[in-house]
């Protein structure tokens, strides 16, 4: 059980971030005292110390090109490689953050370990699995899977009953980064669709613009350059619909309680709202999900709390729930420990957080007597490579 949470807050983050401004705005507007940020420059060099009594929160390290540099090695922000360097490093420096602010006296609202799971997909579906989770089968996950070497390795999982189609995913990546679906189009044609965009000198970058591939040996070099960062691979599972769109669900649970949800749509096999995605209509997924038979109680929401479940010591996760065809089933896809980011969403009806943006449903939970309107301010993207 986390012990109890200290009025003063420390936020690890990247000072000015949105991320940062967002949860300082929670904390004024529910009465508390700012948190004191914690860059994540300091904690990477060696110069972050904790108080006795801190409360404190580990946010996101990105959008900061100076920590991007020291965790991935790489100079561009919007090159793809290197997320096997930067989990190695986030990790370690998770572990000693942990350990000095237990050394202090302080409360940590997010589990090092756990985060380790988190940001490494082949063991949170291995985790998942374990307790009877549904996920998108996998030949990868675990930590006892064969690694996927290159091209070669890939294109033998695709000859495999079921899997003409899936996704080749950075074991350790995020917001669609290095992601392609891969799919076999008849006739021995192969394509690949993603957000990575092939330099003529072979350099990988995240781009805006979704790109498809069909040559099968830029494919192949593209799957070979990310290789030695670790690939995971699961089946590409056909997803419902809403408005001739290919629907998903991001559902934030919050102390063990869903509290968000938006519906996410697209024409493309990626959803994610940066790459074009658009947020579909929530209401109309509840109808659907019960005209197939389905409780969104039970078959959605509380999906997502026993997954969320799988992560006790982390106070907020971010759940990608995957609907089939028809909407009657439903799989995990990933779980996100900086799943949160969603401005002006408010809390789901029931859920306690009514009125509250995921940020303030975290203060509410940390101190349940403290309330927060909803933040409206835009979501601007990510460093990307122009398009």
């Amino acid at each position: 059980m986390r012990p109890a949470a200290s009025r003063r807050f420390a936020v690890v983050g990247v000072p000015g971030n949105r991320r940062v401004a967002f949860f300082q705005r929670a904390l004024r507007t529910a009465g508390l005292p700012e948190a004191r940020v914690v860059p994540w420059l300091d904690v990477l060099r060696g110069r972050a110390a904790f108080s006795a009594g801190e409360t404190v929160r580990i946010d996101s390290p990105g959008e900061d090109p100076e920590v991007d540099r020291l965790l991935r090695g790489v100079e561009d922000p919007s090159r793809v490689e290197g997320t096997g360097r930067w989990y190695a490093r986030f990790t370690e420096a998770v572990r000693e953050l942990a350990d000095s602010v237990r050394a202090a006296g302080g409360t940590l609202l997010d589990d090092p370990d756990e985060l380790a799971v988190l940001f490494d997909k082949r063991l949170c579906h291995e985790r998942l699995t374990a307790a009877g989770v549904a996920v998108p089968p996998s030949p990868t996950s675990g930590a006892a899977a064969p690694a996927v070497r290159g091209w070669d390795d890939v294109r033998a999982v695709l000859a495999e009953p079921g899997y003409r189609r899936a996704f080749v995913k950075l074991a350790h990546g995020s917001s669609a980064s290095g992601v392609l679906a891969v799919e076999f189009a008849g006739g021995g044609r192969i394509r690949a669709t993603t957000s990575v965009e092939r330099t003529p000198d072979g350099k990988l970058f995240n781009s805006l613009r979704l790109r498809r591939y069909t040559a099968e040996p830029e494919i192949a070099a593209i799957v070979d350059a990310l290789a030695p960062d670790g690939l995971h691979i699961e089946r590409w599972l056909p997803k419902a619909v809403q408005h001739g769109r290919a629907a998903d669900l991001r559902v934030v649970v919050v102390a063990g309680r869903a509290t968000h949800a938006v519906v996410r749509t697209s024409r493309s096999p990626l959803t994610n709202l940066h790459l074009g995605g658009l947020r579909g209509d929530l209401a109309e997924a509840r109808a659907a999900v019960r005209a197939a038979g389905r409780s969104w109680r039970d078959d959605v929401l509380g999906l997502c709390e026993r997954t969320a479940g799988r992560f006790p010591g982390t106070l907020c996760v971010g759940v990608d729930l995957l609907p089939a065809t028809g909407w009657r089933r439903f799989a995990v896809g990933e779980v996100n420990a900086f799943g949160d980011l969603l401005p002006g969403l408010t809390g789901l009806p029931g859920s306690g957080s009514e009125g509250l943006d995921t940020y303030a449903a975290q203060v509410a939970a940390v101190h349940p007597h403290h309330e927060e309107p909803p933040c409206t301010q835009p979501l601007p993207a990510g460093p990307v490579r122009p398009a």
